[in-house]
């Protein structure tokens, strides 16, 4: 038993088969809007639990508090009022020292070559492994040392 299709309804039929998959990825985003912390503005642009700082004597806050008060905001940044995150990645050996320390993303005008600066001032605690790890450090212009704390 065989059915007689033309060609408009075999192209209908594709079309609608083709379009599912599209409608489907076409939901409204529901999620709840991101907090400040969330954002990217100061310490709390974290906003997530950096695994290496359960290494650094205090904790998060207090790795988050030496780097506010080492980080010296570049003036090439500052002129051109560049803000943002940049990352530095490095290893966490097994003796507490780092290595392999580099620039996974930079904002320019200094920002990550001063980021990199405050990271190898960071002393840690010696993890059982070694750990590989990324710190994101935070450049904001009007708040004194650029990753301090906002009021909470």
């Amino acid at each position: 038993m065989t059915k007689n299709i033309s060609i408009p309804q075999l192209a209908l039929g594709l079309l609608l088969v083709a379009a599912a998959p599209a409608a489907a990825q076409t939901t409204p985003n529901t999620a709840p809007p991101k907090s400040q912390t969330e954002q990217g503005t100061g310490i709390g642009s974290v906003g997530k639990s950096i695994p290496v700082a359960e290494y650094y004597e205090g904790g998060q806050t207090a790795m988050y508090e030496f780097i506010a008060k080492e980080l010296k905001y570049p003036p090439l940044a500052k002129r051109n009022r560049i803000q943002g995150q940049c990352i530095i990645s490095f290893q966490l050996n097994a003796d507490g020292t780092m290595q392999d320390l580099r620039i996974v993303k930079q904002l320019g005008g200094g920002t990550g070559e001063e980021a990199l600066r405050v990271v190898r001032l960071l002393k840690f605690k010696k993890p059982e492994l070694p750990i590989r790890a990324s710190l994101p450090i935070v450049f904001k212009l009007g708040v004194t040392g650029s990753n301090a704390l906002d009021a909470q």
